[in-house]
């Protein structure tokens, strides 16, 4: 077990030799070895006593805290890591060189290739969508025809990349009933069952990226797709990309497959948005983890072999 979430507010954790033990309404529930541990995400009010974060620091566990109801991210904390200074100014360099275009524009186009695939296998499920669906696929093959031409830069890339998305999502809604009210993608706060679960998912994702960026030394606010922004993780943004039709895809199955439906999540009468309720939160964990933990290796790779290239082909962290 490489994942542990924290998701019930009267929790209390402790240290006990090389294990975590769970403790609720003061009575023992339960023990979890630490040397797994690669993740701890935190959900609302839980107690950790301070040798815990000492000793998940110590290890390299990443730990991620998360708000209570609606699952917004509210920090994370690392161990040691990579500081790895020639890595960083080579990064910084090649964010104003032509490096950075070539590698934004390989960005889009393999996001844009996975959103076609994607359509094009819901078009083989889904006869009756077959019109909407096919209008989406042309608009897709004439954007990747674009970019295997012409070398987009800035705004033209920013814009093609907009006009693809527009396309795909316009066909992504139509697989979804309509008693899930999911028109369009809707952020903070996200309006519907399907962009709340969408929100979550690629807040999970971005911060599995993260990590791996911090891991390796990397600095996650310059990026190469995503223009610098005050305290936005840019490149995390950029190497979400291209994994981005991986959670949709995976979102669609749990509505498809009905793991999930309406009666899962919730509204707010005091605040805006839809979220998931708690006792459908503890199928959405496992069903997360499942299939996080077939990609992370595909994570961690992207994000060495860009560390590589910054490198000009050599390995950042001596092995």
């Amino acid at each position: 077990m490489g994942t542990l979430i924290l998701d019930r507010k009267d929790m209390h954790i402790k240290l006990d030799g090389n294990a975590l033990t769970v403790y609720a309404q003061g009575e023992r529930q339960g023990v979890v070895p630490l040397n797994p541990l690669k993740r701890v995400v935190i959900v609302g009010h839980v107690l950790l006593e301070t040798p815990v974060l000492h000793r998940l620091a110590e290890q390299g566990a990443s730990v991620v805290f998360l708000s209570g109801k609606r699952l917004a991210f509210r920090g994370m904390l690392h161990g040691r890591l990579h500081h790895n200074g020639a890595l960083r100014v080579r990064q910084y360099e090649k964010s104003l060189s032509g490096f950075a275009g070539d590698v934004a524009q390989e960005l889009v186009a393999r996001k844009v290739q996975s959103q076609r695939d994607f359509l094009n296998e819901a078009r083989d499920r889904r006869p009756d969508l077959r019109l909407s669906l096919t209008t989406a696929l042309q608009v897709l093959d004439s954007v990747l025809e674009t970019l295997g031409k012409e070398t987009l830069k800035g705004n033209s890339l920013m814009g093609t990349e907009g006009g693809a998305s527009a396309a795909y999502f316009s066909a992504y809604t139509g697989l979804f009933p309509g008693s899930l009210s999911f028109e369009r993608r809707t952020r903070r706060p996200p309006r519907d069952p399907v962009n709340a679960l969408l929100s979550l998912c690629y807040t999970l994702l971005h911060f599995e990226i993260v990590r791996e960026i911090e891991s390796i030394g990397l600095d996650p606010v310059i990026g190469f797709l995503h223009s610098f922004d005050y305290g936005r993780e840019s490149l995390a943004c950029d190497l979400v990309e291209p994994y981005r039709t991986g959670v949709d895809r995976f979102v669609w199955e749990l509505f498809r497959d009905r793991t999930f439906s309406d009666r899962d999540f919730a509204e707010d009468d005091e605040k805006p948005g839809c979220y998931l309720k708690k006792e459908a939160r503890k199928r959405f964990y496992p069903a997360y983890e499942e299939w996080a933990k077939e990609k992370r290796y595909l994570w961690t790779t992207e994000t060495r072999t860009l560390a590589r290239r910054i490198m000009d082909g050599q390995d950042p962290i001596p092995e």
